[in-house]
């Protein structure tokens, strides 16, 4: 049995492990300064900007694409899920991706969106939701999208390829690809036709 499955098994040791990688909802000081940055991917040309927040765990998977960059006062998070990120991707100003999240290559995040595979379980009224378990589903963002300012995506939604998601809008369903998509909730309103050669609106 390798280390990682003797933690695993382990509740008493796992609680010991967890406490000395995370403290107060982020990896401790040794952590981010001696132990992410050399477990995880960094694409050539690559950049988090200073004043991110990368609270990135060497328990779930991180990778940043070559020649994609993370923009300043954005927060990025691995706690709960694998956040993977493509090649000459741009994640703007003051965005916030807690995994699971996939995202593709050439995608363009504008400012303030976030992108949260995880949610609250909130079910139980005896119990303060803080203290209940939190679920995830995955979020992937396929190549070539675009998401506006300020947009929320939500647990479990795929944006197709070549997508555009007008800024402002939650998108709680899976957008096709080579769509446009607007509005709370966010619903396609253009679709590209190869047939015409030109972008078609969805009555």
């Amino acid at each position: 049995m390798g280390l990682s499955s003797s933690i695993k098994s382990n509740p008493g040791l796992k609680k010991i492990v967890h406490k000395m990688i995370v403290g107060n909802a982020r990896p401790r000081w040794w952590v981010r300064w001696f132990v992410t940055p050399f477990i995880h991917h960094r694409g050539k040309g690559s950049s988090i900007r200073w004043s991110a927040r990368a609270d990135i765990f060497p328990f779930n998977k991180f990778s940043l694409g070559a020649n994609t960059t993370i923009e300043d006062f954005c927060t990025v998070n691995n706690g709960v899920g694998h956040l993977l990120i493509g090649d000459d991707s741009r994640i703007g100003l003051g965005s916030v991706l807690i995994g699971p999240v996939t995202i593709g290559n050439q995608v363009i995040l504008a400012q303030n969106i976030v992108l949260s595979g995880l949610n609250h379980t909130y079910t139980d009224v005896t119990i303060p939701i803080r203290l209940q378990k939190v679920t995830t589903a995955p979020i992937i963002v396929e190549d070539e999208v675009w998401i506006g300012a300020n947009a929320v995506i939500t647990a479990g939604v795929t944006i197709g390829k070549h997508s555009v998601v007008a800024g402002g809008s939650v998108v709680t369903k899976s957008i096709p690809p080579y769509s446009v998509a607007v509005g709370n909730p966010a619903r396609v309103i253009k679709k590209y036709d190869f047939e015409k050669g030109e972008w078609v609106k969805v009555s």
